[in-house]
């Protein structure tokens, strides 16, 4: 009787210790799947974005320097993201206080968004931009053209000469204001690129994150108010949101460029052809926000190539950086960081420590990081004992 107790006791025994470490097994298990989800929940990686849009773009305010691409350098139709340009070759080429008189060819504009405005009626040139950049209309941009322009295709001409100097060399207008036309085209890219050389002039910046005003007449007196387009600007999903512009057509979808700046960070995002345009505008900012961060990409010293030198004691030379390469970049980012090396043609020794000897370009997902100079890690003398007595006296 006595061993069967014994036996029972010892079979309990062990079924205790089996539930117990099944339990703790679980309970870990929950501990690390809230640990994981607290984790996750503010760390979104960039292939986990999954940016419904068929472009899309995420940039340096700064900088310029990109953070996320997707089929940003395909050209695609840019409906009224257009009247950035348009803004900027106005407040850069007209006198925003002058006064302009509406033609047939401005008044005649009806299709989609437009202030209303009638041939003959008299406008200020800074209501007009009012007009373009708050509410889209379409057709104060045509009279912004005929007035800065002298005529809509002179303006037309200032638009594309813009376009190449800003270095949006994938962009070409043919209109002002964004209807679809098939010579009149742009990439995610570039409109970033655009959209950060606006957003340094005071005037569209002003205008671009304004959220209502009032359009006003010189003659018929009569004033309009009008909200802006971007619905960022009323809401409370990020921080900080200073514009920029919306954009829509049957062809060119829902797109928006959207910029915020929180202390000394700015962003701007571009989604062209997007599900939900402000939804995606808002997962780039906040990637932005949350990911990027100062890290250094390689550090002085380090030794990143060789350097053949003619009649020196030594061969060749180690080429280095002469300072800390820091940049810009999201953590998850890191891995396709790629530097390419230019040397300089053979030196002929004396080599100083020091001396640039070449460059490296470092990039991302194809779009540049930064360029550095290579400097020599030591010294290399001359291998003529003359050369090298005379290098050594002249020091």
């Amino acid at each position: 009787m006595l061993k069967i107790l014994i036996k029972y006791e010892e079979k309990n025994a062990w079924m205790v210790i089996i539930l117990l470490a099944y339990y703790f097994r679980l309970l870990f298990a929950v501990v690390i799947f809230i640990a994981a989800g607290c984790l996750n929940t503010s760390s979104a990686l960039a292939e986990d974005l999954n940016i419904n849009a068929r472009a899309a773009i995420l940039i340096d305010g700064e900088t310029g320097q990109v953070y996320y691409a997707k089929d940003a350098d395909k050209r695609r139709s840019p409906a009224s993201l257009t009247k950035l340009m348009t803004a900027i070759v106005a407040v850069e080429n007209g006198n925003l206080d002058n006064v302009v008189e509406i033609t047939r060819r401005a008044a005649s504009v009806s299709v989609g968004s437009t202030i209303g405005l009638d041939k003959g009626d008299k406008i200020t040139l800074d209501n007009l931009l009012k007009a373009a950049l708050i509410t889209s209309a379409n057709d104060s941009t045509v009279a912004i053209a005929e007035h800065v322009g002298g005529s809509h295709d002179a303006f037309l001409y200032q638009m594309n000469r813009k376009a190449l100097l800003i270095g949006a060399l994938d962009t070409k207008y043919a209109n002002t204001n964004g209807y679809y036309d098939p010579k009149h085209y742009s990439t995610a890219y570039d409109l970033a690129l655009i959209a950060r050389y606006a957003l340094q002039k005071p005037r569209i910046r002003e205008l671009v994150s304004t959220r209502e005003t009032i359009v006003k007449w010189a003659s018929p007196e009569k004033e309009r108010e009008v909200r802006n387009t971007n619905r960022l600007l009323f809401t409370e999903e990020v921080k900080g949101i200073n514009g920029v512009k919306t954009g829509s057509t049957a062809r060119a979808g829902n797109c928006l460029i959207a910029s915020a700046t929180k202390g000394d960070k700015q962003f701007i995002a571009v989604v062209l052809h997007a599900g939900n345009r402000y939804r995606e505008a808002v997962k780039l900012l906040e990637y932005g926000f949350e990911q990027v961060k100062p890290v250094v990409i390689f550090p002085a010293g380090k030794k990143l190539g060789e350097v053949a030198v003619q009649n020196g004691i030594e061969s060749k030379v180690t080429v280095t950086v002469a300072d800390p390469v820091r940049v810009n970049v999201a953590g998850d980012q890191l891995k396709n960081i790629k530097v390419k090396i230019t040397l300089d043609p053979m030196p002929t020794a004396p080599v100083r420590q020091g001396q640039v000897l070449g460059s490296a370009y470092f990039s991302i997902n194809g779009y540049k990081l930064t360029k550095v100079p290579l400097v020599a890690s030591k010294e290399v003398e001359p291998k003529a004992f003359l050369n090298r007595l005379l290098y050594r006296m002249s020091e």
